[in-house]
């Protein structure tokens, strides 16, 4: 472990990860802000812990280790040679530091439930009308536009911050805005960055899986910046970039798609999608992206942490309505959704047919007989699609995003799917090339590859569980054939 300590500092924290890190006097008081400190009460790993007993690490300590990484990091952007003035370093160091600030409760659980589509809807003749787009109600932000909103409207941040302008400066590092350098703010998102620099650390520690422990000291020693500011790593570290790589993409299979904190997750989705959605009843949940803007920059911020879900779930194990009761007591009692059927594809990305389509298929095609047939509300049936690539490599946006978007976020799009690229610097090469266009990488073979696990899960616990969800699983064996 290396300490990130450097001379002048006015504050040392020691981190398990990364162990002493030096802070400034600003950035002290920026992390003894109340916005701040909202954090240590969002865990890093959603309903993690249900499954891993000590995942119970924060936004907090993620954001003080990327910090941490954000130092050392430009201790060898300034090792080679590229000239940084005193208030760039520090925004960048600032940025890194809140750049997770604007998290929705239980991390990326809640950020995204507008989006979610219930097995109704997902179903053929699922009983409702399909959900037509309603271009009135804008889309909860991510979490990165939460945090700008955070940043430059909570006033005691961004004076401990200095001051509002300087604020919107350091939201423009994070949010990965054009304004930015587009090299530097590679190390705060990218392929390789500073998050990743912690989080397969971090989250491989606190869950107890061996797969996230990169060789962060040797990344970090042959990481080079070309003479055009473009960030790569020598070519004699591609095992180890490769190694990164391969370990970010085997703890999304073990632990970030485990299939009971999948299933409770799903589950807490839909849950707080039918109450968002459900008239007559109050349960404080924001109604669209205004009402979440609206929470995050008055004073009642601090009370959007994990608590907020937690007493969501609790009041709604008490609903009245069969189906948000099930899920509701689901996840208060620690009884998982039960695992009808998994299936797992690797193909490539142009792939139009392969048996997850056709497992999801036949689950819209069919649920809602199963349902009747074992007199099991459909809603308690639970679609889960997740999917990763070895690679992050740029991606075209579908045709129904791209057509609700304007030329500004169009732009912006390209911006940040280019930030994806891992550059190497190849023998004898002043400039880096792109990984996947290295010939003898392993990992870039792989490149045009995704990992899918399509799901469907039931929500059951009655005396006769064990034998009822026998009988499902004999009756959807065979969904996924082709």
């Amino acid at each position: 472990m290396v300490s990130s300590r450097s001379e002048g500092s006015d504050k040392t924290v020691v981190d398990s990860v990364h162990g002493d890190i030096s802070l400034t006097g600003r950035e002290v008081r920026i992390i003894d802000t109340a916005a701040f400190q909202r954090l240590r009460n969002i865990k890093q790993l959603g309903m993690a812990q249900l499954v891993y007993p000590t995942a119970t690490h924060t936004r907090f300590s993620h954001c003080v280790g990327a910090f941490g990484a954000m130092s050392r990091i430009l201790d060898v952007v300034k090792r080679n040679g590229i000239e940084l003035d005193r208030e760039k370093e520090e925004n960048l160091r600032i940025a890194a530091l809140v750049h997770d600030i604007g998290h929705y409760p239980y991390s990326h659980l809640m950020e995204g439930i507008d989006r979610v589509k219930l097995t109704e809807e997902e179903v053929e003749g699922g009983g409702i009308v399909k959900r037509p787009l309603d271009m009135s109600k804008a889309e909860y932000p991510s979490h990165e536009e939460v945090g700008k909103l955070i940043v430059t409207n909570q006033k005691e941040l961004y004076e401990a911050i200095g001051s509002k302008q300087r604020a919107e400066a350091i939201a423009d590092i994070f949010t990965r805005s054009r304004a930015t350098d587009a090299q530097l703010s590679k190390l705060i998102h990218s392929s390789f960055d500073l998050d990743r620099c912690d989080y397969l650390l971090r989250d491989s520690y606190a869950t107890g899986v061996p797969y996230g422990r990169i060789d962060v000291n040797y990344l970090l020693n042959n990481l080079r910046v070309s003479k055009e500011g473009v960030v790569g790593f020598v070519e004699k570290a591609l095992a180890a970039v490769e190694h990164m790589l391969l370990a970010r993409f085997f703890l999304h299979r073990t632990v970030y798609y485990h299939k009971t904190i999948c299933g409770f997750e799903e589950a807490c989705r839909h849950l707080l999608r039918r109450l968002k959605d459900r008239k007559g009843k109050d349960y404080n949940i924001p109604v669209d992206g205004k009402a979440v803007k609206e929470i995050v920059a008055s004073n009642r911020l601090h009370t959007f942490t994990d608590a907020f879900v937690d007493e969501i779930v609790q009041k709604a194990a008490l609903d009245e309505d069969e189906v948000i009761r099930g899920l509701a007591q689901a996840i208060q009692s620690r009884r998982p959704p039960k695992l009808l059927k998994e299936v797992q594809v690797c193909e490539a990305t142009e792939q139009q047919y392969h048996a997850g389509k056709a497992f999801m298929s036949n689950c819209r095609h069919k649920l809602e007989e199963l349902s009747e047939e074992f007199s099991i509300p459909l809603g308690h049936f639970l679609l889960c699609e997740r999917s990763v690539g070895v690679v992050s490599t740029p991606e075209g946006g579908r045709y129904d995003e791209m057509a609700r978007m304007d030329r500004e976020e169009i732009h912006q799009k390209a911006f940040e799917e280019e930030e994806k690229d891992i550059k190497i610097f190849l023998e004898g090469s002043a400039e880096p090339v792109s990984l996947v266009d290295v010939k003898h990488s392993l990992v870039a073979k792989y490149s045009g590859y995704r990992f899918q696990i399509f799901r469907l899960y039931a929500v059951y616990e009655k005396a006769d569980t064990g034998e009822k969800i026998d009988k499902l699983r004999e009756k959807v064996k065979d969904w996924d054939k082709i």
